[in-house]
């Protein structure tokens, strides 16, 4: 069954064609945040079952984030080249057994490469669907979907860890953390059957071209820079973390340079030079990293510093997405078309505010999850506002030839800053952890409040506006 046949025969099946691919693209995203953010609640219950310590509950996220964020706009080109449905196909059926090795692994190498290879096979998979509606939907049906994403997104985000502590202590078979992994197996099993059925048939552009160099070098930058910050914090600053980072920090180099020169780059020159795209850029890797480590490390600190169970943690981190619920919808319903980047700068402003909230509930009493709850709405109303506008806004000054470019680039950018965050904000919790786990979430706020407070003035030379047709 193909979109095109389909549309010629009936209308009306048409339109129910679409909505069954919506819901397969969404459920092929969902599955990539909450597996993104699944292990923020499991990680301790893991380490302490498998072994590995602060290192394994550090690269748990990370490595997932990793993978996914250097190879994802590899996985867009990829599907150019050789047709979204097969790269669909291919990337969920990997998805589905990795997610399977994760779920039994016996030790923490196994499980660490399970999660690289969900990360890898989840950025052949995540790409392909938004080319898929983009080439086959009406414009209408377009704008439903995209009105889905945010608020669908954000709660997916959140809604992982929250999952993961009924899971873990529901001990379904005695399984402990390991359901958290093997749902996949039936969901995976879901969609594969549904893309097989719904997905239509496009046979690809060999002419595409994919930088292999480019992306090498991308993946040496970020594997030398995450590392580096994992090691030198769960090992001490010895040697290797330093030269890893300075190698990432090369590679990096070499890879904006390689950006400028190569016939086909991954990222578009222009786009480099646009002003309000590379500030919505810096802004939403700011913005994306500490949100996303503030996450883990509150998750953290309710359980081992306030002694809550998975599901306890996961009942305290409710409140965040109920915040992003409320505002990643009332952002697509309309502010974002009125607000522009200003919906960017109140959402920063709330999330300054709860966490302010947070940390001196930390620091001047003895916070119970019930006394921390109304703080950590009120941070998620500020992320869902910022998740749903800022690189809608940053597309504002975007040619239409560089649109899909752009789009890619900032999904990648997403990911990347998610793994750093995850990265960066948990070795400052573990690296002052000695001091007591009370002082590591106020040093960790500090760091988090610092990082937003110096993206405030950045967003100021984003554009004003979202496109007028923006639709992500």
């Amino acid at each position: 069954m193909t979109a095109v046949a389909t549309t010629s025969a009936s209308p009306k099946a048409s339109t129910r064609l679409m909505w069954v691919i919506l819901g397969l693209v969404l459920l092929a995203d969902a599955l990539d945040m909450i597996d993104s953010t699944v292990t923020n609640i499991a990680a301790p219950t893991i380490a302490r079952d498998l072994g590995g310590g602060e290192g394994l509950i550090k690269w748990l996220g990370t490595s997932y984030m990793l993978a996914m964020g250097v190879l994802l706009v590899v996985g867009g080109r990829l599907g150019d080249k050789f047709g979204q449905r097969r790269l669909f196909l291919i990337g969920m059926t990997g998805f589905t057994i990795a997610s399977a090795v994760a779920g039994l692994s016996p030790d923490p190498a196994l499980l660490l490469a399970a999660r690289v290879a969900q990360g890898a096979f989840g950025a052949l998979l995540i790409p392909q669907g938004m080319a898929i509606m983009t080439k086959t939907f009406s414009r209408d049906m377009l704008s439903k979907a995209f009105g889905l994403f945010g608020p669908l997104l954000g709660v997916a985000t959140v809604g992982g860890p929250v999952l993961a502590g009924f899971i873990i202590d529901a001990d379904l078979f005695g399984l402990a953390w390991r359901p958290i992994f093997l749902v996949n197996l039936v969901l995976g099993a879901i969609g594969l059957a549904l893309a097989v059925k719904v997905l239509p048939h496009d046979d690809g552009d060999r002419s595409t071209v994919v930088d292999g160099l480019g992306s090498g070098l991308l993946a040496g930058a970020m594997f030398g820079l995450l590392y580096g910050l994992v090691d030198g914090s769960a090992n001490g600053w010895t040697a290797v973390p330093i030269v890893s980072i300075a190698a990432g920090v090369v590679f990096l180099g070499l890879f904006a340079r390689r950006q400028m020169t190569a016939a086909d780059p991954l990222l578009k020159p222009s786009l480099l030079r646009n002003k309000g795209f590379t500030s919505g850029m810096l802004v939403g890797l700011a913005v994306f990293a500490v949100t996303t480590g503030l996450v883990y490390v509150l998750s953290l600190f309710m359980q081992e510093a306030l002694h809550a169970s998975p599901r306890g943690a996961a009942l305290g981190l409710l409140p965040l997405t109920l915040g992003i619920i409320v505002a990643a919808g009332a952002a697509m319903g309309g502010l974002v078309a009125k607000l522009g980047r200003t919906l960017i700068f109140i959402g920063l402003a709330v999330v300054l505010a709860g966490c302010g909230w947070v940390l001196a509930l930390v620091a001047y009493g003895d916070p119970g999850l019930w006394a921390l709850a109304p703080a950590i709405f009120v941070i998620g109303v500020g992320m869902g506002a910022c998740y749903s506008t800022i690189f809608d806004v940053a597309l504002g000054d975007i040619s239409g030839d560089e649109a899909g470019s752009a789009s890619g680039s900032l999904s990648s950018i997403q990911q990347l800053a998610a793994g750093i965050g995850s990265a960066a904000v948990t070795s400052i919790f573990f690296q002052t952890a000695g001091s007591g786990l009370t002082h590591a979430m106020e040093i960790s706020l500090i760091v988090v409040l610092a990082v937003t407070a110096l993206s405030v003035p950045v967003v100021a030379l984003m554009p004003k506006h979202a496109p007028e047709e923006s639709h992500h």
